[in-house]
């Protein structure tokens, strides 16, 4: 994985453990989907699932991400230059039956799962030993959220993965039209310094790095990277709140700062909270700001 080295402690010094391809890709297949939602933040809904007569396939993975959007995932052993458009090919069937796939959300997870279903977004997230340039150029080509996610077993017991490229679906446009953007939602009922305060976190999001998606929700805008490491609610009327993917446990609280919410009710996802009132404390998120996204 990308010149990845992975190290063991022994008795007698280190060793290095050696990384490998799985002997078949369902093996591969059958490790994520009984895992997803700790490893893509997806909650599974089918393995195998079949797009009927015309059009004659099996979509490998079915799921629906944090933010509510459909997920297809396809796997390889190793590199296929068909994944992709093997995944393209599934992701416009998924969009051709949309009331096909919210009737499987709702019989596995509810009424208001599938009622809240986020078309507007869908996700192919395609999962191989390896992929070419070639893969990595044709995904940004696409108007489609896209994740290349790359795969390594190691010993018996650990899996390694590695996002290559994520494009998103929607459309692209410079920072400072996102911010002027952000400001229209909230004229009229936020003051001008919430309206700028909100602006500066979203720039200082999408610039964490590459990969670094944002999807709209009506309570929320989440920032993905594969998972959602952040949540960003509407502006109040003297702060704003940020929900992040960091252990509580693993920081030191400030009251008035940050607010350990696990267990609580909240809009977006994330248990911790950071509460902003200035740019100064902007300033101050912005490790964890990193750590969230780092975690991603």
């Amino acid at each position: 994985m990308s010149g990845l080295k992975l190290f063991q402690t022994t008795g007698s010094g280190m060793t290095e453990v050696m990384p490998r391809l799985a002997e078949v890709e369902a093996d591969v297949q059958g490790v994520v989907e009984a895992n997803m939602q700790t490893l893509l933040g997806v909650r599974f809904l089918a393995s195998e699932y079949s797009t009927g007569p015309v059009h004659g396939g099996r979509i490998d993975s079915l799921g629906l991400d944090e933010n509510g959007a459909p997920v297809i995932v396809e796997y390889k052993r190793g590199t296929d230059a068909g994944v992709i458009n093997q995944g393209l090919f599934y992701l416009s069937w998924q969009m051709d039956h949309r009331a096909e796939f919210e009737h499987l959300v709702r019989d596995r997870l509810g009424v208001t799962a599938a009622s809240q279903v986020l078309w507007s977004s869908p996700r192919l997230i395609c999962i191989a030993g390896d992929f070419t340039r070639y893969d990595v150029h044709a995904v940004r080509e696409h108007r489609h959220s896209i994740d290349l996610v790359r795969y390594r077993l190691f010993g018996s017991d650990l899996l390694g993965l590695e996002t290559v490229a994520s494009v998103s679906g929607s459309v692209q446009v410079a920072r400072r039209a996102q911010r002027r953007a952000i400001a229209r939602t909230a004229a009229g009922v936020q003051g001008s310094a919430m309206v700028e305060l909100a602006g500066a976190v979203d720039e200082v999001l999408l610039g964490l790095g590459d990969g670094v998606n944002r999807v709209e929700r009506k309570t929320y805008r989440a920032y993905q990277r594969l998972r959602n490491f952040a949540c960003l609610c509407p502006p109040q009327r003297s702060k704003l709140l940020v929900y992040l993917k960091v252990d509580p446990k693993d920081v030191d609280l400030v009251p008035g700062f940050t607010r350990d919410v696990s267990g609580l009710g909240h809009h977006g996802t994330g248990d911790l909270e950071v509460q902003l009132r200035t740019p100064r404390d902007v300033e101050r998120a912005q490790d964890l700001f990193r750590a969230s996204y780092a975690a991603a």
